[in-house]
């Protein structure tokens, strides 16, 4: 997958993740049928020891009370195109 399709993936899943902030009604609930649907696809998006580590971030994330404005896959995005591949040269 290309890495900018991947990002723009990354921001979506981020803002469906919001969802409870903007939908007053989705609240909580919608946060714990979310969570554990939205660690799976970062899993599968990002291969590799960062996929495994921010699928976990993501589900602690997800179905923490609170902490729904956290771009999980947005930063795994720049971790894994940005951060890691600067440690590279």
């Amino acid at each position: 997958m290309n890495k900018y399709l991947k990002l723009i993936l990354s921001i979506l899943m981020d803002l469906i993740g919001m969802g409870s902030y903007f939908i007053p009604w989705l609240g909580e609930s919608f946060d714990m049928l979310w969570a554990p649907i939205s660690s799976g696809v970062l899993y599968l998006m990002y291969k590799g020891t960062e996929g495994k580590v921010a699928s976990v971030i993501n589900l602690i994330e997800e179905a923490a009370p609170g902490t729904d404005l956290i771009p999980t896959f947005t930063l795994t995005w720049v971790y894994t195109y940005l951060i890691k591949k600067g440690k590279k040269k």
